[in-house]
């Protein structure tokens, strides 16, 4: 913990460690809007440390789970197995059981190397681990839920001090698993603050990127890799020649990016690679077709835009497909055919386009980041 100061020296700076892994981009970007809003509201007052556990510390062949999880996450069958068979307090706890010995030495490693006044954890893999190897030097621990609405049992231990989760439907599994009402906070998923400014001018924009100003603009994703069956989606789109502009991120995917380099396009369209702009793509766009990622819906429903969902990991992201339908922002488009349709709706009506907007942005939670940093600072005593 934080020593004691004498009076008039400065407060030291609090010690906060976050704990995830590049095991899909969500718990990587919702660490870093932590560790950004704690710098906005408590500015020089917090030493955050981020330790990607499996790499850093966990033994082979986990400490190469970040390689590992791409393949793995583009046979989805093989991911809804194991999500569904772990799942369930008594199975859950079977599975930390199990593994615990062979990732002792790595967890009581990490405990001893990263002091800290307070441990935040943004994934489920580490919580149960690593509170059983603080039992004999104990400190506050926070849990970050990084899903939506299907959370994994893996998410909650009963030891955690604090566990934030992003919905109310989170909440009642969080309780189903024994997480006592009084631990709980519903607070939303922390995205980044340069998500939350809104776009002083959308045309301006559009036109500097060249885009025609005269037609609605679909914005078509598959994450930071152009993962999922974006290709076959963007030929889809353009052979229903939409009377609107297709803009497309292809991420890290660079084979991807010039294979549709090479369409006949029959429609205006702008091929990206990765960007650091999606806060102004979403801003300046007014549909997103993208695969059912919580931190992708997150930041959609803050640039208020109306959801085609045309992928999902079976079981993790199935609570999010029925979240977002259920809110009547989105719909679940499984088939290129059923992603056209989605779209032609809201291309030729902007009446129905627009309720869909209305009813996204009202599920925004842009303020989560900064709740959660006051709450990560209350823990440690740190005061406006």
């Amino acid at each position: 913990m934080t020593e004691p100061t004498g009076p008039g020296q400065p407060e030291p700076r609090k010690r906060v460690l976050f704990l995830f892994s590049d095991t899909g981009g969500g718990h990587r970007s919702a660490t870093e809007a932590m560790i950004e809003a704690l710098e906005l509201e408590f500015p020089g007052r917090f030493d955050a440390r981020m330790v990607d556990f499996f790499r850093e510390y966990y033994p082979s062949p986990l400490k190469f789970a970040p390689e590992i999880y791409p393949p793995i996450s583009r046979v989805p069958q093989a991911w809804g197995f194991t999500f569904r068979a772990s799942d369930g307090r008594n199975r859950s706890r079977a599975v930390t059981q199990i593994s615990y010995p062979y990732v002792r030495k790595g967890a009581q490693r990490l405990i001893r190397e990263n002091p800290a006044d307070l441990i935040v954890s943004v994934h489920p893999l580490v919580n149960s681990h690593l509170m059983r190897a603080m039992r004999k030097s104990p400190r506050p621990y926070l849990t970050v839920v990084t899903d939506l609405v299907s959370t994994h049992a893996l998410w909650f231990d009963r030891r955690a001090d604090l566990v934030v989760v992003a919905t109310d439907e989170a909440r009642e599994k969080a309780i189903e698993y024994g997480i006592a009402e009084g631990n709980l906070r519903v607070i939303g998923l922390p995205v980044a603050e340069r998500f939350t400014h809104p776009m002083p001018d959308r045309l301006a924009w559009r036109q500097r990127m060249g885009w025609r100003t005269d037609l609605p603009v679909i914005l078509l994703v598959g994450g930071g890799d152009g993962m999922g069956p974006l290709k076959r989606v963007a030929k889809a789109i353009n052979e229903a020649r939409l009377d609107a502009t297709l803009v497309v991120i292809c991420g890290r995917n660079a084979e991807l990016k010039a294979e549709l380099e090479r369409v006949d396009w029959r429609m205006p369209v702008h091929l990206y690679g990765f960007t650091t702009e999606m806060p102004q793509f979403m801003a300046a766009s007014d549909m997103l077709v993208t695969k059912a990622g919580p931190g992708t819906i997150s930041e959609a429903f803050i640039s208020g835009l109306p959801l085609v969902l045309y992928a999902r990991l079976p079981g993790q992201e199935d609570g999010n497909v029925t979240y977002v339908e259920q809110l009547k922002a989105g719909v679940w488009a499984p088939r290129p055919r059923e992603v056209v349709a989605a779209l032609r709706g809201w291309v030729e009506s902007p009446e129905a386009r627009r309720a869909a907007s209305e009813a996204s942005r009202r599920a925004a939670k842009p303020d989560a980041a900064r709740r959660i940093a006051r709450l990560i600072a209350d823990q440690v005593g740190v005061h406006d």
